[in-house]
C-alpha cells in the first residue's frame, strides 16, 4: 500500500509543530478531525516534508501489518497534538502553561532525542536522526523536537491564534509590525471581510 497525502491540509503555521496543531479543522467550534488514522498521520508527515515518499510508503505498509501498534501511535499523536495546542495557545494568550501538557511533550521528546545525533557539516553542525529504519512512532520525533525548539529558542512573542470565527489555528506572525490576525488572509481574512460587508449592508437596509 502506497502512502497518500490526506486532503484538506494547509501548512500556514510557520513551524512544523504549529502546523501539526492545525490538523483539526475547527478549534473554536465543532471539531473537524483531519488525522483519522495512522495512515493519515504518515501522509501528513509526507506533506509536511519530514518523510520522503519511500519512508511514507514503508510506514504506511508497516501500519497495516501492525494495526494495534499503529493505532496506539496514532492515539499518542492526537494526545501530543492536544498538548501542543494547549501549550502554544497559552503562550499566545499569555496564560499559564499546564504542567500536564508539558509532560506529554517531554515523554515524546525523550524518544526523539534518544534517536538524534549532532554531526559535522561543511558549514558547522546539524541534527540528524540516527541511522536505521524509522519505527512506527518515528513520525512523532520531528514534531516533538520542533515544539521543543520553538519553546526554547522562540520567537514565543510571535505565536498567534487566528481570530477567524470558528478557527483558532496557530501561526507565527512574521509581519513587519506583528499585526497579522488571520491564519490565512485568503480563508479567514476574506470570510471576515465578507461578514463585515454583509453586516454593513444589513445595517444600511435597516
Amino acid at each position: 500500500m502506497a502512502a497518500t497525502v490526506p486532503p484538506r491540509h494547509v501548512l500556514i503555521g510557520g513551524r512544523l509543530c504549529l502546523d501539526f496543531c492545525n490538523t483539526i479543522g475547527d478549534r473554536r467550534g465543532s471539531d473537524d478531525e483531519r488525522l483519522e488514522s495512522y495512515a493519515d498521520l504518515v501522509g501528513w508527515g509526507w506533506l509536511a516534508g519530514f518523510l520522503n515518499s519511500e519512508e511514507a510508503t514503508r510506514l504506511t505498509r508497516l501500519g497495516v501489518a501492525m494495526p494495534a501498534e499503529s493505532s496506539a501511535v496514532w492515539e499518542r499523536a492526537i494526545s501530543l497534538r492536544e498538548a501542543l495546542t494547549s501549550i502554544f495557545s497559552a503562550v499566545a494568550e499569555g496564560r499559564h502553561v499546564r504542567p500536564l501538557s508539558l509532560e506529554v511533550l517531554n515523554v515524546e521528546l525523550a524518544g526523539a532525542m534518544a534517536r538524534s545525533q549532532v554531526v559535522l557539516t561543511d558549514t558547522g553542525f546539524t541534527w540528524l536522526w540516527a541511522e536505521g529504519a524509522r519505527p512506527l512512532d518515528g513520525v512523532l520525533w520531528p514534531i516533538a523536537r520542533s515544539a521543543a525548539d520553538l519553546l526554547t529558542e522562540g520567537p514565543l512573542g510571535a505565536i498567534r491564534r487566528c481570530e477567524g470565527r470558528g478557527c483558532g489555528w496557530l501561526f507565527l506572525d512574521t509581519s513587519r509590525n506583528r499585526s497579522r490576525r488571520w491564519c490565512d488572509m485568503r480563508i479567514c481574512g476574506n470570510r471576515a471581510k465578507a461578514r463585515r460587508h454583509h453586516e454593513r449592508l444589513k445595517a444600511g437596509a435597516a
